[in-house]
């Protein structure tokens, strides 16, 4: 009542229980309700979706109604994460008539695309999906748009969707409010912020590594010797302490997996989310979770950021995590919203630097937890005795995806046989980034993050780096209306420049292919010269190439090659005021002949 809502909004915040705003909330709500740029980071599991929800919401009742149009865009970097601020919205909003939709990789596109037609008031989106829509989808646009929301900005940024997210700023309306929401503020972040906000009031709640006071941190310290039964630790964990509601955060999406086989053999209730599933089955893990019919998911950092699971006891750090945020995030997924919590952490001797950082961040609360030996013993005997048993079920697994994929094909090959004309008729789609730009952009992130490890002033060089990327991607927009043999000429120079950059790179010099046509351009020249009498050519130059005759083509392209690289050096000795005499003498003798 105090932060001026509307009676539905009130209503519904009653249904869901909510009678006190917390911090951030209570910033935010008012000064977004005028309309201003926010820019605001909180600890993670502090409200941060209701803090940007209900003031968009509170606008979107004061809207012309008669206008059907797309006013608010909502970005999220996880696919899960935008379902779960789908679904909050939906319960906010359910005793007003704004329409909410959701637009995510991994459902289907036709659906997607008559629910963007029917122009809906709020979009939850992931960049890709969002901009795949606006280019190949009919009647899609952001023309009437009024706020934008970008929620896990470092995370977006972190992913890659950089260049994605430049893009859907680009086709926003510039009159707009922009909301910006992240729990840890980098550089990259400040650099969006720059871009995409006009004159932001910077909210903090709370510091982005503070701890939640309800939480209890505790570290499993693994010496050289404990690290091969790292997985007897985890069961023997899991059989004895922690025994339900808890998440085990995997390195890796093949760890994640061989963990699952192993609890299920173990007799445990468990179940895994990450990259390797389709979209169906991670939503069937969440809400197995949720409903608590499984005790354990074991996931990668797709469930790090965001997830919002009531009733999570403990996170189970069983690959320690790359940095200090990513664990602030991990860990975020338990004590949230004043409840207890534990954070378990795997600890090796090459971990060292990350435990020291934990420890000056967590005080005096950190404990270190011993697990007993004869348990350990006992797991990684039986863990033993089911390495069989789980070789079996990932050669089956193989052969089943094999099978799939072959039965595919068939379909795929039986639809374009009956559906041809169909299929051909429709307009070809476009895409903002193809498969094998999104490798090397995966490839130049990796990259940067080794180089930002060493030295910290990479952040300016990626910027430039992508800045390129989007010049040539317009570059390519303007030469698809090019004819197609102007095309091709392009596409055979561009593949000509790569070859030349690719030789500097290995070899350092010119490639021997421009060395032989620059040299018998020069032939000619000298050809030319000696027909017209300037030049009177020496005899012993024969006798040379007479027995360079005998030589094979290699030897002679080195030759070449030498020669050439010597010339230039005389040149570049040479050059100097005699050069300039020269160029002065002959046009002289060009004005002679002109005055003749």
């Amino acid at each position: 009542m105090e932060l001026n809502l509307s009676r539905p909004l009130i209503r519904a915040c009653e249904a869901l229980g909510y009678a006190k705003p917390t911090p951030i909330q209570a910033a935010c709500i008012p000064l977004a309700l005028t309309g201003r740029d926010i820019c605001g980071s909180a600890i993670t599991g502090s409200g941060k979706t209701a803090a940007f929800s209900l003031p968009t919401l509170e606008r979107l009742l004061y809207r012309p109604k008669r206008d059907r149009a797309i006013r608010v865009l909502i970005l999220t970097p996880a696919r899960e994460l935008a379902i779960q601020v789908h679904s909050m919205i939906e319960k906010l909003a359910q005793f007003t008539d704004i329409r909410c939709c959701l637009i995510v990789g991994g459902l289907s596109r036709k659906e997607q695309e008559a629910a963007l037609r029917s122009m809906p008031d709020v979009v939850v989106a992931t960049p890709g999906r969002m901009i795949d829509h606006l280019r190949n989808s009919m009647s899609v646009d952001l023309d009437d748009l009024a706020v934008l929301i970008l929620d896990e900005a470092d995370r977006l940024l972190e992913l890659g969707f950089s260049a994605e997210i430049r893009e859907l700023v680009r086709l926003c309306p510039k009159r707009r409010q922009t909301m910006l929401f992240s729990a840890t503020m980098t550089e990259e972040v400040n650099e969006l912020i720059k871009l995409s906000l006009t004159k932001p009031l910077r909210l903090s709640a709370d510091p982005a590594t503070k701890r939640p006071k309800t939480l209890t941190e505790e570290v499993v310290r693994l010496r050289r010797m404990r690290e091969v039964n790292q997985e007897a630790v985890l069961l023997s964990l899991c059989s004895k302490t922690f025994t339900s509601k808890v998440i085990v955060f995997s390195g890796t999406k093949q760890a994640a997996h061989r963990l699952k086989i192993l609890f299920g053999l173990a007799g445990f209730k468990a179940a895994e989310l990450h990259g390797n599933l389709t979209q169906v089955q991670r939503l069937d893990a969440l809400e197995l979770f949720r409903k608590q019919q499984v005790d354990f998911l074991i996931a990668t950092d797709v469930a790090a950021r965001g997830l919002d699971i009531i009733g999570v006891q403990t996170v189970i750090n069983f690959a320690c995590p790359r940095d200090l945020t990513s664990y602030v995030h991990r860990v975020g997924r338990t004590a949230r919203a004043g409840r207890e919590g534990y954070a378990v952490t795997f600890v090796t001797d090459n971990d060292r630097s990350l435990l020291k950082a934990i420890a000056k961040r967590a005080g005096s609360k950190l404990k270190s937890r011993i697990v007993a030996e004869q348990s350990i013993k006992k797991w990684s005997e039986i863990i033993e005795q089911m390495e069989d048993q789980v070789t079996a079920i990932l050669q089956e697994e193989r052969e089943e995806r094999a099978l799939r994929k072959a039965e595919m094909e068939a379909t795929k090959a039986e639809n374009m046989i009956v559906h041809q004309e169909e299929i051909f008729s429709r307009p070809k789609k476009t895409w903002f980034i193809t498969d094998r730009e999104k490798r090397l952009v995966a490839k130049a992130a990796k990259a940067s993050l080794e180089k930002g490890k060493t030295s910290g002033n990479e952040a300016i060089s990626a910027q430039q780096a992508e800045e390129e990327k989007m010049k040539e991607k317009r570059k390519r927009e303007r030469e698809k209306d090019l004819p197609r043999k102007k095309r091709r000429k392009l596409e055979a120079a561009r593949e000509m420049l790569e070859e030349e950059k690719q030789n500097d790179k290995t070899g350092g010099g010119l490639s021997l292919m421009k060395l032989a046509y620059r040299r018998a351009k020069a032939v000619k020249a000298v050809k030319r010269a000696v027909d017209s009498g300037k030049i009177v050519k020496k005899q012993n130059q024969k006798t040379k190439k007479s027995s360079h005759r005998t030589q094979s083509r290699s030897e002679e392209m080195r030759e070449m090659f030498q020669s050439d690289m010597s010339e230039q050096k005389q040149k570049r000795r040479g050059s100097g005021g005699f050069g300039k005499k020269k160029s002065k003498h002959s046009f002289k003798s060009k004005s002679r002949y002109k005055r003749k």
